[in-house]
């Protein structure tokens, strides 16, 4: 079954996705959500593998401000009634992203694209590389031959992602959800949107006000660690 949330704050629509919904057994609706707020409670709470998420939100948040709070990613099908933000959906790794009112066609070829994505994270879990894999790293005219275990901090910029290791932050263009799915998470813990750390260059602790963390490594970068990834971190990391 695939955990799904349903954040819009239009009723009609939302009880028009569940109604079609009901077509796809292997869609399990957690939830609903009508405004940002309330999506990100319902998101920790529930932790969906899947969100359809409408852009426009009452208040001053859209669903983009939503994904930008998240500390990990679930797969999100955008449906919206303005085809003006394909382009800036796609740019946060969204799978689809359908027009109302949603077609049977469209919805179907989604959830396919759903269903595929979460396959090959299974398939890609059970070949995670390891700290001594060497991976090729090319950045406009220079290319190094990295050990996994020598890089320190993955950093999302939009599309692509800095690789931080020894003095060098070159660019690639590989999405950070990408990565993490190919890392080892023994290793390598995604502390927030925007980071991926390596547990083994961690070189100072501390402890926020909110219940987050400040991690400090080797390299000097200080990160920050949520609430929630902090109680998750320290289980990763307890006896």
């Amino acid at each position: 079954m695939i955990k799904t949330l349903i954040v819009d704050d239009e009723r009609l629509a939302r009880n028009e996705l569940k109604k079609i919904l009901q077509d796809f057994p292997e869609i399990e609706i957690l939830g609903e959500a009508v405004n940002v707020a309330e999506a990100l409670e319902k998101i920790e709470e529930h932790q969906p593998k899947l969100i359809f998420l409408d852009i426009q939100m009452p208040g001053n948040k859209t669903g983009f401000d939503l994904l930008e709070m998240l500390d990990y990613a679930p797969k999100v099908i955008f449906t919206t009634a303005y085809n003006d933000f394909a382009i800036m959906a796609f740019e946060y790794n969204a799978l689809d992203y359908l027009l109302k009112p949603i077609e049977m066609r469209r919805l179907s070829e989604a959830i396919q694209k759903v269903k595929k994505s979460l396959e090959q994270e299974v398939v890609t879990k059970k070949n995670h590389l390891s700290i001594h894999d060497q991976v090729f790293v090319k950045d406009g005219e220079r290319c190094w031959f990295v050990k996994l275990g020598d890089v320190r901090l993955f950093e999302s910029v939009g599309n692509y992602a800095k690789v931080y290791f020894n003095n060098n932050k070159p660019l690639i263009l590989k999405s950070l959800n990408a990565l993490e799915e190919k890392l080892d998470p023994k290793v390598f813990f995604r502390a927030n949107r925007k980071h991926i750390i390596n547990l083994q260059m961690i070189q100072k602790i501390d402890s926020q006000f909110n219940g987050g963390l400040r991690l400090t490594l080797q390299g000097g970068e200080e990160i920050e660690v949520s609430r929630r990834q902090a109680v998750k971190f320290k289980d990763n990391m307890s006896l």
